[in-house]
């Protein structure tokens, strides 16, 4: 299968250099992964830097009490940027990759990204915009696990997603919100329970309807 110039150029369009896109289509693998794949485990060494065209990978880590935590996603027109670190520092993965929907994208050999980071200035600046960005995002993870408490990261978590979605009903478990803040189930689903009965959402299996500027509200009190 050949690598979709077309496609690339309309996710990447930072990826300009004719001559780069004549290598990335000499050099890249396709790949297609289904739903729940796992792309790279814990301390496994990097090989190749997937450039996602359809999809999305959670990346997260998991601690030794089994709680997880995620970390950042990865969606069309985005690459895992601890992939590149790790490729470009010879260090070996420090979290968990999945698919979360069947996924589909291109794989850059690693000896290819070190090459490219010297030849192509518009390749170097990909890397250096996905590494300034997904810091950015750790940080501010980082910020929310120290120092919010957890119903005000799950309410901000659920004003997020429906801010995403641009619904409010919200199709997820009580562990999915979990496994994403880094939290137990049965703390989600006491949170959750409590927020029911001051009328910020209703509750049913697998889905919250929320009342958007309700939990806004309440979100804007407790800061």
């Amino acid at each position: 299968m050949a690598v979709d110039i077309g496609l690339l150029r309309e996710l990447f369009p930072g990826l300009c250099s004719a001559s780069l896109l004549n290598e990335i289509q000499q050099s890249a693998l396709p790949a297609q992964l289904p739903q729940g794949a796992t792309i790279c485990h814990l301390g496994q060494e990097c090989t190749h830097l997937a450039l996602v065209f359809r999809g999305s990978a959670r990346i997260y880590q998991l601690a030794e009490s089994g709680r997880e935590i995620t970390l950042y996603r990865v969606g069309p027109g985005e690459a895992c940027i601890l992939t590149a670190s790790c490729i470009m520092s010879r260090q070996n993965f420090p979290a968990i990759a999945v698919c979360e929907a069947p996924t589909e994208g291109v794989l850059i050999p690693a000896h290819k990204l070190d090459e490219w980071m010297g030849a192509y200035p518009d390749w170097r600046q990909f890397v250096w915009t996905l590494m300034a960005d997904r810091l950015s995002n750790v940080l501010c993870l980082l910020e929310e696990v120290t120092f919010r408490r957890v119903d005000q990261r799950i309410s901000s978590y659920l004003l997020q997603k429906a801010e995403e979605q641009r619904a409010p009903a919200l199709a997820m478990t009580h562990q999915a919100i979990a496994d994403d803040i880094g939290t137990s189930r049965e703390v989600v689903s006491r949170i959750l329970k409590d927020l029911e009965h001051r009328g910020a959402l209703t509750l049913s299996r697998g889905r919250v309807d929320l009342d958007v500027r309700k939990l806004q509200t309440i979100l804007d009190e407790c800061d």
